[in-house]
Protein backbone atom coordinates (compact mmCIF):
# COMPACT_ATOMS: atom_id res chain seq x y z
CA UNK A 1 0.00 0.00 0.00
CA UNK A 2 1.00 3.87 -1.09
CA UNK A 3 1.84 5.65 2.24
CA UNK A 4 -0.15 8.96 2.37
CA UNK A 5 1.59 11.74 3.42
CA UNK A 6 -1.68 13.88 4.64
CA UNK A 7 -4.79 14.76 3.42
CA UNK A 8 -5.62 16.49 0.29
CA UNK A 9 -4.83 20.45 1.50
CA UNK A 10 -3.34 19.63 4.89
CA UNK A 11 0.38 19.64 3.72
CA UNK A 12 2.52 22.09 5.04
CA UNK A 13 4.34 23.94 1.98
CA UNK A 14 7.81 24.96 2.75
CA UNK A 15 9.71 26.03 -0.45
CA UNK A 16 13.39 24.73 -0.16
CA UNK A 17 14.68 26.87 -2.50
CA UNK A 18 13.16 29.85 -4.44
CA UNK A 19 11.53 29.57 -7.56
CA UNK A 20 12.86 29.65 -11.13
CA UNK A 21 10.21 31.45 -13.03
CA UNK A 22 6.95 29.98 -14.04
CA UNK A 23 6.68 26.56 -15.18
CA UNK A 24 6.40 25.65 -18.76
CA UNK A 25 3.10 23.78 -19.19
CA UNK A 26 4.17 21.89 -23.04
CA UNK A 27 7.27 20.37 -20.84
CA UNK A 28 4.73 19.00 -18.38
CA UNK A 29 6.47 20.50 -15.76
CA UNK A 30 5.13 20.41 -11.89
CA UNK A 31 7.64 21.70 -9.34
CA UNK A 32 8.02 20.01 -6.02
CA UNK A 33 8.61 22.45 -3.56
CA UNK A 34 6.98 20.25 -0.20
CA UNK A 35 10.16 20.10 2.27
CA UNK A 36 8.82 17.31 4.09
CA UNK A 37 8.22 15.56 1.15
CA UNK A 38 11.65 15.86 -0.39
CA UNK A 39 13.13 14.84 3.08
CA UNK A 40 10.95 11.58 2.99
CA UNK A 41 12.32 10.98 -1.29
CA UNK A 42 15.90 11.24 -0.19
CA UNK A 43 15.40 9.12 2.83
CA UNK A 44 14.47 6.36 0.44
CA UNK A 45 16.77 7.12 -2.10
CA UNK A 46 19.68 6.68 1.28
CA UNK A 47 22.27 8.25 -1.15
CA UNK A 48 26.10 7.22 -0.87
CA UNK A 49 28.92 9.14 -1.43
CA UNK A 50 29.86 6.24 -3.93
CA UNK A 51 26.97 6.44 -5.97
CA UNK A 52 26.75 7.53 -9.24
CA UNK A 53 23.92 9.18 -9.43
CA UNK A 54 21.81 10.45 -12.73
CA UNK A 55 18.75 12.68 -11.70
CA UNK A 56 15.77 12.96 -15.00
CA UNK A 57 14.62 16.46 -14.67
CA UNK A 58 15.87 18.32 -12.31
CA UNK A 59 13.95 20.89 -12.38
CA UNK A 60 14.80 23.73 -9.89
CA UNK A 61 16.71 21.16 -7.89
CA UNK A 62 14.73 20.49 -5.27
CA UNK A 63 16.11 16.86 -4.93
CA UNK A 64 19.33 17.73 -6.96
CA UNK A 65 20.63 20.00 -4.45
CA UNK A 66 20.55 17.59 -1.35
CA UNK A 67 21.81 14.43 -3.50
CA UNK A 68 24.56 16.60 -4.47
CA UNK A 69 25.49 17.32 -1.08
CA UNK A 70 24.96 13.70 -0.37
CA UNK A 71 26.79 12.07 -3.10
CA UNK A 72 28.96 14.76 -3.99
CA UNK A 73 28.45 13.87 -7.34
CA UNK A 74 25.53 13.93 -9.92
CA UNK A 75 24.79 14.65 -13.41
CA UNK A 76 21.62 16.02 -14.77
CA UNK A 77 19.80 15.58 -17.58
CA UNK A 78 17.28 18.97 -18.14
CA UNK A 79 15.33 19.61 -21.52
CA UNK A 80 14.41 22.95 -20.58
CA UNK A 81 18.17 25.24 -21.35
CA UNK A 82 16.55 28.14 -19.50
CA UNK A 83 16.65 26.10 -16.29
CA UNK A 84 20.65 24.98 -16.82
CA UNK A 85 22.48 27.65 -15.88
CA UNK A 86 20.05 28.88 -12.53
CA UNK A 87 20.82 25.10 -11.63
CA UNK A 88 24.78 25.05 -12.25
CA UNK A 89 24.95 28.77 -9.81
CA UNK A 90 22.79 26.93 -7.11
CA UNK A 91 24.79 23.97 -7.17
CA UNK A 92 28.10 25.92 -6.98
CA UNK A 93 29.84 24.71 -3.67
CA UNK A 94 27.78 21.58 -2.86
CA UNK A 95 29.66 19.26 -5.00
CA UNK A 96 30.56 18.48 -8.80
CA UNK A 97 26.96 18.60 -10.85
CA UNK A 98 27.10 17.40 -14.48
CA UNK A 99 24.51 19.23 -16.13
CA UNK A 100 23.47 17.51 -20.10
CA UNK A 101 20.80 19.85 -21.55
CA UNK A 102 19.08 16.63 -23.79
CA UNK A 103 15.79 14.65 -24.06
CA UNK A 104 16.29 11.64 -21.92
CA UNK A 105 15.17 10.18 -24.55
CA UNK A 106 17.52 10.49 -26.73
CA UNK A 107 20.53 9.81 -24.13
CA UNK A 108 22.52 6.83 -23.91
CA UNK A 109 22.17 6.05 -20.13
CA UNK A 110 24.79 3.19 -20.47
CA UNK A 111 27.72 6.19 -21.22
CA UNK A 112 27.01 7.98 -17.94
CA UNK A 113 28.17 4.82 -15.67
CA UNK A 114 31.42 4.67 -14.67
CA UNK A 115 33.62 1.30 -15.92
CA UNK A 116 32.42 -1.13 -13.09
CA UNK A 117 29.53 1.30 -11.57
CA UNK A 118 25.62 0.88 -11.51
CA UNK A 119 23.65 3.92 -11.85
CA UNK A 120 21.53 5.14 -9.16
CA UNK A 121 18.44 6.78 -11.23
CA UNK A 122 16.17 9.45 -10.15
CA UNK A 123 13.26 11.65 -11.69
CA UNK A 124 10.17 13.50 -10.82
CA UNK A 125 8.98 12.41 -14.42
CA UNK A 126 6.74 14.57 -16.70
CA UNK A 127 3.60 12.50 -16.71
CA UNK A 128 2.03 12.65 -20.03
CA UNK A 129 5.61 11.06 -20.99
CA UNK A 130 6.61 9.00 -17.86
CA UNK A 131 5.89 5.35 -19.83
CA UNK A 132 8.35 6.04 -22.83
CA UNK A 133 11.19 7.30 -20.03
CA UNK A 134 10.60 4.22 -18.19
CA UNK A 135 10.99 2.06 -21.46
CA UNK A 136 13.98 4.22 -22.22
CA UNK A 137 15.42 3.08 -18.52
CA UNK A 138 14.41 -0.72 -19.23
CA UNK A 139 16.68 -0.71 -22.23
CA UNK A 140 19.31 0.48 -20.06
CA UNK A 141 18.74 -2.14 -17.02
CA UNK A 142 22.16 -3.86 -16.71
CA UNK A 143 23.88 -1.00 -15.86
CA UNK A 144 21.52 0.55 -13.45
CA UNK A 145 21.00 -0.13 -9.39
CA UNK A 146 18.14 1.34 -8.73
CA UNK A 147 15.60 3.92 -9.68
CA UNK A 148 13.37 6.43 -7.74
CA UNK A 149 10.91 7.82 -9.51
CA UNK A 150 7.57 10.42 -8.84
CA UNK A 151 4.71 9.29 -11.15
CA UNK A 152 1.21 9.73 -11.53
CA UNK A 153 -0.53 7.80 -8.79
CA UNK A 154 -2.65 5.36 -11.31
CA UNK A 155 0.49 4.75 -13.42
CA UNK A 156 2.38 3.53 -10.41
CA UNK A 157 -0.74 1.03 -9.13
CA UNK A 158 -0.34 -0.14 -12.66
CA UNK A 159 3.08 -1.23 -12.86
CA UNK A 160 2.48 -2.95 -9.02
CA UNK A 161 -0.90 -4.76 -9.86
CA UNK A 162 -0.90 -8.00 -9.53
CA UNK A 163 -2.98 -10.67 -12.33
CA UNK A 164 -6.72 -10.23 -12.37
CA UNK A 165 -7.12 -6.85 -11.56
CA UNK A 166 -8.43 -3.55 -13.66
CA UNK A 167 -4.82 -2.22 -13.01
CA UNK A 168 -2.90 -5.22 -14.43
CA UNK A 169 -1.84 -4.44 -18.06
CA UNK A 170 1.29 -4.19 -20.55
CA UNK A 171 3.07 -1.86 -18.16
CA UNK A 172 2.62 -4.18 -15.53
CA UNK A 173 3.97 -7.51 -17.72
CA UNK A 174 6.79 -5.71 -18.63
CA UNK A 175 8.52 -3.62 -15.44
CA UNK A 176 7.38 -6.95 -13.07
CA UNK A 177 9.93 -8.83 -15.89
CA UNK A 178 12.71 -6.66 -15.74
CA UNK A 179 12.62 -5.15 -12.29
CA UNK A 180 11.18 -5.70 -8.48
CA UNK A 181 8.25 -2.86 -8.36
CA UNK A 182 7.78 -1.00 -4.92
CA UNK A 183 5.26 1.72 -4.17
CA UNK A 184 6.91 3.76 -0.86
CA UNK A 185 4.30 6.80 -0.85
CA UNK A 186 1.59 9.07 -1.85
CA UNK A 187 2.05 12.52 -2.73
CA UNK A 188 -0.75 15.20 -2.52
CA UNK A 189 -1.30 18.19 -5.63
CA UNK A 190 -0.45 20.48 -3.20
CA UNK A 191 3.23 19.33 -2.69
CA UNK A 192 3.91 20.69 -6.55
CA UNK A 193 3.83 24.19 -7.99
CA UNK A 194 1.44 24.43 -9.73
CA UNK A 195 -0.64 21.61 -8.40
CA UNK A 196 -1.81 19.16 -10.81
CA UNK A 197 -4.95 17.86 -11.52
CA UNK A 198 -4.14 13.96 -10.28
CA UNK A 199 -2.49 12.29 -7.14
CA UNK A 200 1.20 11.32 -7.30
CA UNK A 201 3.65 8.62 -5.60
CA UNK A 202 7.06 7.42 -5.31
CA UNK A 203 8.27 4.07 -6.80
CA UNK A 204 11.32 1.77 -6.52
CA UNK A 205 12.78 -0.18 -9.25
CA UNK A 206 15.01 -2.70 -9.03
CA UNK A 207 16.43 -4.58 -12.20
CA UNK A 208 16.43 -8.17 -11.33
CA UNK A 209 19.56 -9.89 -11.49
CA UNK A 210 19.70 -11.55 -14.71
CA UNK A 211 17.20 -11.41 -17.16
CA UNK A 212 14.05 -13.68 -17.38
CA UNK A 213 13.15 -12.33 -20.87
CA UNK A 214 15.75 -14.45 -22.94
CA UNK A 215 17.35 -11.97 -25.66
CA UNK A 216 15.68 -13.44 -28.77
CA UNK A 217 12.05 -13.14 -27.45
CA UNK A 218 12.13 -9.75 -26.32
CA UNK A 219 10.28 -8.39 -29.58
CA UNK A 220 8.45 -11.69 -29.76
CA UNK A 221 7.38 -10.69 -25.88
CA UNK A 222 6.47 -7.15 -26.93
CA UNK A 223 4.10 -8.27 -29.72
CA UNK A 224 2.51 -10.80 -27.69
CA UNK A 225 2.20 -8.55 -24.92
CA UNK A 226 0.20 -5.47 -27.36
CA UNK A 227 -2.02 -8.25 -28.62
CA UNK A 228 -2.76 -10.10 -25.78
CA UNK A 229 -4.14 -6.29 -24.17
CA UNK A 230 -4.91 -4.40 -27.00
CA UNK A 231 -8.34 -5.59 -26.80
CA UNK A 232 -8.98 -6.36 -23.00
CA UNK A 233 -12.21 -8.27 -23.52
CA UNK A 234 -10.98 -10.39 -25.90
CA UNK A 235 -9.77 -14.42 -25.28
CA UNK A 236 -6.25 -15.16 -26.12
CA UNK A 237 -7.44 -17.31 -28.83
CA UNK A 238 -8.73 -13.99 -30.24
CA UNK A 239 -6.43 -11.56 -29.39
CA UNK A 240 -3.45 -13.46 -30.39
CA UNK A 241 -4.43 -14.05 -34.13
CA UNK A 242 -1.64 -13.85 -36.38
CA UNK A 243 0.71 -14.40 -33.82
CA UNK A 244 -0.14 -17.97 -32.12
CA UNK A 245 -2.23 -20.22 -32.60
CA UNK A 246 -4.94 -22.65 -30.60
CA UNK A 247 -2.51 -25.07 -30.32
CA UNK A 248 0.14 -23.40 -29.60
CA UNK A 249 -1.07 -21.42 -26.74
CA UNK A 250 -1.89 -24.99 -24.95
CA UNK A 251 1.39 -26.31 -25.49
CA UNK A 252 2.14 -23.52 -23.07
CA UNK A 253 0.33 -24.46 -20.89
CA UNK A 254 -2.05 -21.88 -20.84
CA UNK A 255 -6.41 -22.18 -21.40
CA UNK A 256 -6.12 -20.19 -24.73
CA UNK A 257 -9.96 -19.19 -23.47
CA UNK A 258 -8.45 -17.20 -20.98
CA UNK A 259 -8.12 -13.58 -20.96
CA UNK A 260 -4.82 -11.48 -21.01
CA UNK A 261 -5.57 -10.17 -17.27
CA UNK A 262 -5.24 -13.59 -15.79
CA UNK A 263 -1.94 -14.39 -16.61
CA UNK A 264 1.30 -14.08 -14.97
CA UNK A 265 4.14 -12.46 -16.42
CA UNK A 266 6.15 -15.22 -16.68
CA UNK A 267 3.20 -17.30 -18.56
CA UNK A 268 3.71 -14.30 -21.41
CA UNK A 269 7.32 -15.24 -21.47
CA UNK A 270 6.44 -18.65 -22.40
CA UNK A 271 4.13 -17.16 -24.56
CA UNK A 272 6.38 -14.83 -26.26
CA UNK A 273 9.52 -18.09 -26.36
CA UNK A 274 6.61 -20.27 -28.61
CA UNK A 275 5.95 -16.86 -30.73
CA UNK A 276 9.87 -16.53 -31.64
CA UNK A 277 10.37 -20.18 -32.28
CA UNK A 278 7.09 -20.07 -35.07
CA UNK A 279 8.90 -16.85 -36.45
CA UNK A 280 11.87 -18.54 -36.81
CA UNK A 281 10.45 -21.46 -38.53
Amino acid sequence: MLAGIAARGQTPIRREISPLGRPKKHFGQHFLHDRAVVDRIIAAIAPRASDSLVEIGPGEGVLTLPLLRAAGRLTAIELDRDLIEPLRKRATGLGTLELVQADVLTVNLAKLAPRNTKLRVVGNLPYYISSPILFHCLRHADVIEDMHFMLQHEVVARMAAEPGGKDYGRLSVMLQLACSVEPLLQVPPGAFRPPPKVESAVVRLRPLAGSVMPEASRTALDEVVRAAFGQRRKTLANALQGVLDVDAIRACDIDPRLRAERLAPADFVRLAEAASIRRRE
